[in-house]
């Protein structure tokens, strides 16, 4: 057990195959399924710690994933590079960084049927607000400023085959800019979370330099964050976190 560990910070989220396209996923004994190396196997988990409270969304292929699964994991991680980088004027709308996460998927065809981001407390609610990433602009909705958390997690759920989504919980801070409009400030959201993303499931073709460099220095960022705690917590996953840190 890791120190100020408590608890699960919600019930996991564990759909393999087409139970990972039913976005809040819970299992029963009559329509689980087992692991297996044919299909998408989605994972969505936190914890609370006295010290603050995790969120965080991968999906993985534990065999040969089809184009049509790498095509579609690419575009929802186009859409969260997108999120991971815009700046944007302080205050700006939930509601209006939306649309940052799902051109990608949209320019495909492609769309999905959730909000793109909610707000985290520090050892408190996994959801909170006041503020929120999604297409509805909600009343009385509070604008970004520096501090606040956000999740971001565009995904992708094809009915009766599979789900995908890529969750990381982020926070909010100042960006410099070389202008300032209207002495405006400028925010910009830094990664709290730091999980390997699954390499093998990306179609490199799709990513443009920009989004390569920035998945590259992401897992850089993981492994010398993780490595010594790793080393200390689960030394038989150390190797892993390497393997899936390693620049594409």
């Amino acid at each position: 057990k890791m120190p100020y560990h408590v608890s699960p910070s919600f019930d996991t989220i564990a759909g393999y195959g087409p139970n990972g396209a039913i976005i809040h996923y819970k299992p029963k004994k009559e329509d689980s399924s087992l692991l297996n190396i044919d299909s998408l196997f989605l994972l969505d988990s936190g914890a609370q710690y006295l010290d603050g409270t995790t969120d965080v969304t991968r999906t993985v292929h534990f065999g040969n994933p089809t184009q049509r699964m790498k095509d579609c994991f690419t575009y929802v991680l186009k859409g969260h590079i997108a999120l991971a980088q815009a700046i944007f004027p302080e205050g700006t709308l939930g509601s209006r960084l939306d649309s940052l996460a799902r051109i990608p998927l949209w320019n495909a065809g492609l769309d999905f049927n959730h909000g793109t981001g909610h707000g985290v407390g520090a050892y408190l609610n996994v959801h909170e607000g006041p503020q929120s990433i999604g297409f509805r602009k909600r009343d009385n909705e509070a604008g970004f400023v520096s501090g606040m958390t956000t999740s971001n997690e565009p995904g992708y759920y094809e009915e009766g085959e599979f789900g995908i989504r890529i969750e990381n919980i982020c926070l909010t801070v100042n960006a410099e800019t070389p202008n300032n409009f209207l002495g405006k400030k400028y925010c910009k959201f830094e990664n709290f979370t730091l999980v390997p993303i699954k390499t093998s499931l990306v179609n490199v073709d799709l990513l443009d330099k920009k989004e390569i460099q920035y998945l590259n220095d992401y897992h850089s960022l993981v492994r010398e964050k993780l490595s010594d705690l790793m080393k200390e917590y689960f030394p038989e996953s150390f190797d892993y976190l390497v393997k899936e840190t390693e620049p594409i």
